[in-house]
């Protein structure tokens, strides 16, 4: 057997050749047609006798094709690990005629996409923005409106106020199309509330949205759906069909209400309950702004650190790894996010390495177990351990051990993200819980 690599002058991409003789083959193959042999019934031989002529002659090609299909698999995977190579995906068959009737000899090609190395960013070059949010009272008060909006009783009125809500369909006056659906919240139109006060399910309203909301591009996207970008030069008039109407009667701030929100038990005070929204609604927008800082940390990472990838090698093997779900033309649309993905996932690998990132099969159970935890919105007791426990230990069982691979994947982005925090630099800038909201609106 003889095995050579040939790089492209990029040398992001090689020619791997792999020459059989028959001296490479042909003993496994022997042997295997004496076993079959042996094993084989064949009406008119007693078991046992069969010749090994007859059974080469009937299953001979098919075990010379699966002795060199093996050896081939085998081979190349050897020379892969044996030389270093980093390459992307799997090796491509080159297509060849062969002939298994007739030759002895077999040369067979591959194709590789080859990774380079490369070099992160020095410790403190890249530098990211956090913002670092501070509730203001209108946030507060909204946070108050939805709970009570959301624990109040809820009913289905034949004519509309000015604080329901109509839920329908939204389109641009005169198109054609089935527009799309929407929920107006009737406290939140600025000026002529009064075309909806007073409309019946079935009815149609046009209306001049940027009117509507006094020309507020966050609070237009809001409702409509439409990008901030959309929202910031809508003209014209819309017309809503009303499919629904509903009104509520706000909840009153009592035990029962602080049980639903929070637990049974968990606050017992109007004033510890003040203080548990806040908390809550503090933490949900640092995790925000935690996450917004993970999106600029990737997002600078790939600026700022400079990987060549075979691109013709990389489009090939998409199409072939997704078998039919992918066709050319899809892959150079979206080759761009292909290609972030790649280069994202080539940092992150290095990041695991040169930290010997590691996560543990615990790490991975108490994970999941704070998830059940989380989806039932209870804390963990001494009693509530060893079922919880049998709860994820079954869920990361499930789908073939998928549940487990998605879990420690999750964990291990989350390490590596924590990791870059680490080495770069991050600047707090203070905003109100409302400007960040828009500011992150469409």
């Amino acid at each position: 057997m003889d095995i050579t690599l040939d790089k492209k002058d990029d040398q992001l991409s090689a020619i791997l050749t792999v020459n059989l003789t028959e001296a490479d083959y042909a003993p496994t193959v022997e042997s295997k047609l004496k076993e079959y042999s042996k094993k084989a019934q064949i009406k008119g031989f007693r078991p046992g006798k069969v010749p090994v002529t007859l059974v080469r002659k009937m299953y001979g090609k098919g075990i010379l094709v699966e002795e060199i299909n093996g050896l081939l698999s085998k081979s190349v995977d050897d020379y892969i690990k044996e030389n270093n190579l980093k390459i992307l995906g799997e090796p491509l068959p080159v297509p060849t005629d062969v002939d298994f009737d007739t030759q002895k000899d077999y040369s067979f090609q591959f194709e590789l996409g080859l990774l380079p190395d490369f070099e992160l960013p020095a410790d403190q070059a890249v530098s990211v923005d956090r913002h670092k949010v501070e509730l203001d009272e209108n946030t507060l008060k909204e946070t108050y409106e939805q709970l009570e909006r959301q624990f109040g009783e809820s009913i289905e009125p034949e004519t509309a106020e000015a604080t329901d809500y109509i839920s329908g369909k939204l389109q641009k006056a005169g198109e054609e199309g089935d527009g799309r659906v929407v929920l107006l919240p009737l406290n939140k139109v600025k000026n002529g509330v009064d075309k909806f006060v007073g409309v019946k399910v079935g009815d149609s309203v046009t209306f001049d949205l940027k009117d509507a909301f006094d020309g507020d591009a966050t609070a237009i996207s809001n409702f409509s759906g439409m990008s901030k970008e959309e929202a910031d030069t809508v003209e014209g008039e819309y017309t809503l069909s009303i499919e629904k109407i509903q009104r509520s009667t706000p909840a009153e701030f009592n035990q029962d209400l602080f049980d639903k929100v929070f637990g049974k038990d968990i606050v017992s005070s109007k004033e510890d309950f003040d203080e548990k929204v806040r908390t809550t609604v503090q933490e949900n927008y640092d995790r925000e702004a935690d996450n917004l800082v993970n999106r600029q940390i990737i997002d600078k990472m790939l600026e700022s650190t400079t990987i060549e990838v075979p691109k013709e090698f990389f489009k090939k093997w998409l199409v072939r790894a997704n078998q039919g779900k992918l066709t050319p033309e899809q892959v150079e649309e979206h080759y761009e996010d292909y290609e972030k993905e790649l280069k994202w996932s080539m940092i992150r690998n290095k990041v695991v390495e040169a930290n010997d990132l590691k996560v543990s099969n615990e790490e991975i159970v108490d994970r999941t177990m704070q998830k059940i935890l989380g989806q039932f919105n209870m804390e963990m007791t001494p009693e509530l351990e060893e079922s919880v426990r049998g709860f994820a230990d079954n869920f990361l069982r499930q789908e073939n051990g998928k549940n487990y691979v998605n879990e420690y994947e999750a964990i291990l982005a989350e390490k590596v993200l924590e990791n870059l925090r680490g080495k770069v630099v991050v600047n707090d800038n203070a905003i109100t819980a409302e400007d960040f909201r828009n500011q992150n609106a469409g």
